[in-house]
C-alpha cells in the first residue's frame, strides 16, 4: 500500500507535519517495504490554493492514505473525489506514525478538522525545514529585500513573495487580475502561478552571479545558488507533472455541485478564463477552464471543487 506522510524533513526520523498544505515534505512510503520517496513540498509558498494544490499531487502519485496533523475544506474535498482517505491528528516520528497505522490504530476522517487557510500565517518550528537557505535579510509578503523575486500569477493580488539578501526571491500569485510577490533590487527571481512555470532563469554571470548580484561572499553566492537549484527542481516537477496529464487526456477542472449551487454568478465573475457560465446554475467549460482554484475559494455556498477529468476526445 502506497501511503504519503506530512513531515517536516525529507526522512522517516524527522516528524510528522501538523499543516497538510504547506508541509516542507511529503514522504511517500510503500507500507510493505518501507522504501519512500521525499517530495519537496512544491507549494509551501503560494499565496492561496496550496491544500488544494498538495492534494492534487497526492492523487497525481496514486497514494491510498494520507496521514497528516491537520486538514482544511478544500483539500478534504480534493480527496474525497480521488477516493483517498484522510487520517488527522497524527503527530511523532514519521517511522512510528507507520506503525501505527499498519496496526489500524488510526481511523480515517469523516471532514476536514481546522478552517480553510489554516496553514498561511503558521511558521514550520524549524525555520530551515522548508529548505530555504536563511543567509541574510528575509523580508515577507511584499519581498521588500534587495533581491529580486518575479513571482507572476494570475490573481487577486493574493501573491505572496519572499525576498532574500542580496540574492534570489520567489514569488507566487493566484486569483484574478495580477498578483505577485517581488523584491527590488539586483538580483534574479523566478515564480509560479498556480504551479505553471513561467520560464527558467539564466545560470552564470549572466544570471547576476556573482558580478551583477552584489553577493558580498562566497557564502552567500552559495546560499543564492541552492535557492536557484530548488526553484529549478520545483519547477521540473511542475512541468513533469504537466505532461503526465496532457498525456494522459486528464486534467484539473472545477466541478459544480448542483445541490449547492444557487446560481450567484459570482464564480463567473472572478474566473479569470472566462470558463464559467451561469445559467440558472454555473455551468464549467471543461476545455477553458485551468484549475485556479479561484472559484472555489470565492464560492459563497461551498459548491465547487476540483476534479481530474477526461477532456477532449
Amino acid at each position: 500500500m502506497k501511503i504519503a506522510v506530512t513531515s517536516t524533513g525529507p526522512t522517516l526520523d524527522d516528524n510528522v507535519e501538523a499543516r497538510f498544505g504547506r508541509c516542507p515534505y511529503f514522504l511517500i512510503i510503500d507500507t510493505d517495504t518501507m522504501q519512500y520517496e521525499a517530495i519537496e513540498n512544491p507549494n509551501i509558498a503560494l499565496g492561496g490554493g496550496a491544500g488544494i494544490q498538495s492534494a492534487q499531487l497526492m492523487s497525481e502519485k496514486g497514494v491510498t492514505t494520507v496521514l497528516t496533523g491537520n486538514c482544511g475544506p478544500n483539500a478534504f474535498n480534493v480527496f474525497g473525489q480521488a477516493g483517498i482517505q484522510v487520517i488527522v491528528g497524527v503527530s511523532g516520528v514519521v517511522r512510528n506514525a507507520v506503525e501505527q497505522f499498519k496496526t489500524g490504530a488510526f481511523s480515517s476522517a469523516s471532514g476536514p478538522n481546522v478552517a480553510s487557510h489554516f496553514g498561511v500565517n503558521t511558521a514550520p518550528a524549524d525555520p530551515t525545514a522548508t529548505g530555504q537557505p536563511m543567509t541574510g535579510p528575509v523580508g515577507q509578503g511584499g519581498a521588500m529585500g534587495l533581491g529580486m523575486g518575479g513571482g507572476r500569477g494570475m490573481g487577486r493580488g493574493m501573491g505572496g513573495g519572499r525576498g532574500m539578501g542580496k540574492g534570489m526571491g520567489r514569488g507566487g500569485g493566484m486569483g484574478r487580475g495580477m498578483g505577485g510577490g517581488g523584491g527590488m533590487g539586483k538580483g534574479m527571481g523566478m515564480g509560479a502561478a498556480m504551479g505553471m512555470p513561467t520560464g527558467v532563469p539564466p545560470v552564470g554571470p549572466a544570471a547576476g552571479f556573482p558580478e551583477d548580484a552584489g553577493l558580498q561572499n562566497p557564502e552567500q553566492e552559495l546560499a543564492a545558488l541552492k535557492q536557484q537549484a530548488e526553484l529549478l527542481e520545483q519547477q521540473k516537477h511542475q512541468l513533469n507533472n504537466r505532461i503526465t496529464q496532457l498525456e494522459s487526456g486528464r486534467k484539473v477542472v472545477a466541478v459544480v455541485d448542483s445541490g449547492k449551487c444557487a446560481g450567484c454568478g459570482t464564480c463567473a465573475d472572478v474566473c479569470p478564463a472566462g470558463a464559467i457560465e451561469v445559467n440558472g446554475q454555473a455551468v464549467v467549460n471543461d476545455e477553458a477552464c485551468t484549475g485556479c482554484a479561484v472559484c472555489v475559494m470565492e464560492c459563497p455556498n461551498e459548491a465547487i471543487i476540483l476534479a481530474q477529468k477526461k477532456v477532449g476526445k
